[in-house]
């Protein structure tokens, strides 16, 4: 079977364009297979809010640092910047509107299936992301609500619903960034909070980055980095079952060990929660006409209701054999290194404690040195 690279890459947004860059560094060849017509995709469909949660100076990906006069934290449209920045630097050429609709292991090779053509390479780096597709929770009683029900993906401000009461659900990073953002465009924010959760603030003490702390103690044992940390976290974050909310029985380091979720990186929700600005419920037993219905019989009206519940990374809509490479829930087993299909890949498929960009970085290097050794 004739090859057309050494080596395809599967989405052309951070992960996918910092291995191209360190493979390039290599002299390997590749393919950069992007179902869009840009680059960044996702990152160019985020809320209008959004900004990094972590610092731009452990944010860069290999090869290019962030400007110096951007913000410690840069916001949406720089991140899209600086990825196209990326791409035109490193010279790199991914092959547009490209969607792979199948990927599997043919004669020793893999071949991506897309709706124009097939490609094949020795090896391929599927870089699609771990927020690929939104999970979109259901209760008794949707279709009788008579407001709006949106997705985190979709939500891009809350212009919309000024002065209107609307729940978010979820306590994860976009869920609360966008609760503030709804404060600040003077609608009615609340949050339905079903599990325990962990809260850390960014910054310490509004100065140093809580990531640094996490680099700092990224060879310990969680449960000794988990004991270093409590005290600061008590110190900064307070007690938060005093808000409403139910701690986790283990830290924020075991939690993105054991479940792969990142806690609350506290940048005003906190704040507003106390200050009554954002009202804190607990797990939705159903919807009504007008709203919702609370496990404990509390009920509240609600003009729309933004779901931040999630993603998925969706390998099985083109992963043949993904269930070699991936738990029960279809997560992959291993990012960053060999997996147990010969050439197959994850970069950017794992949370890290110490920043997602930072560990793409770390990732897509280690792959591409891999692949070179052969």
């Amino acid at each position: 079977m004739p090859l057309d690279a050494n080596t395809l890459i599967v989405g052309a947004s951070a992960a996918g364009l910092a291995t191209a860059a360190c493979l390039k560094q290599c002299e390997q060849s590749f393919e950069v297979l992007e179902g869009t017509d840009v680059v960044a995709s996702s990152w160019r469909h985020h809320y209008d809010r959004l900004h990094l949660h972590t610092p731009k100076s452990i944010s860069a990906l290999p090869g290019l640092k962030m400007p110096r006069d951007w913000p410690r934290y840069p916001a949406r449209e720089q991140v899209v910047d600086y990825l196209e920045h990326y791409r035109a630097r490193h010279e790199l050429n991914p092959r547009y509107n490209q969607e792979v609709t199948r990927l599997e292991r043919q004669d020793g090779a893999w071949v991506a299936t897309t709706r124009a053509r097939t490609w094949s390479a020795h090896n391929v780096v599927v870089a699609t992301g771990a927020a690929r597709r939104p999970v979109r929770a259901t209760w008794p009683g949707m279709d009788s609500y008579r407001g709006q029900v949106l997705h985190s993906s979709q939500y891009r401000n809350g212009d919309p619903w000024r002065s209107r009461p609307v729940l978010v659900v979820g306590f994860g990073n976009s869920a609360c960034e966008q609760a503030i953002d709804l404060v600040e465009r003077g609608a009615q924010a609340h949050l339905s909070v079903r599990s325990a959760v962990n809260v850390v603030p960014r910054d310490v003490l509004g100065v140093v980055p809580v990531l640094q702390f996490g680099i700092a103690m990224r060879h310990l044992p969680t449960p000794v980095s988990d004991a270093l940390a409590w005290p600061l976290i008590r110190l900064t974050v307070g007690d938060i079952g005093s808000v409403g909310l139910r701690k986790l029985p283990y830290g924020p380091n075991t939690q993105i060990a054991r479940d792969r979720h990142i806690p609350l990186l506290d940048i005003g929700t906190m704040a507003h929660i106390r200050a009554g600005r954002i009202g804190v419920h607990g797990e939705i037993a159903r919807f009504t006409p007008e709203g919702v219905v609370f496990r404990d019989g509390s009920a509240l009206s609600v003009d729309a209701v933004v779901l931040g519940t999630g993603y998925r990374p969706a390998l099985e809509d083109f992963l043949v054999e993904w269930r070699a490479v991936c738990d029960g829930n279809g997560l992959p087993l291993q990012s960053g290194g060999p997996t147990a299909m010969p050439g197959l890949y994850f970069c950017g498929q794992f949370v890290s404690p110490t920043g997602m960009l930072r560990e793409i970085g770390l990732v897509a290097r280690r792959i591409a040195r891999h692949i070179a050794r052969g």
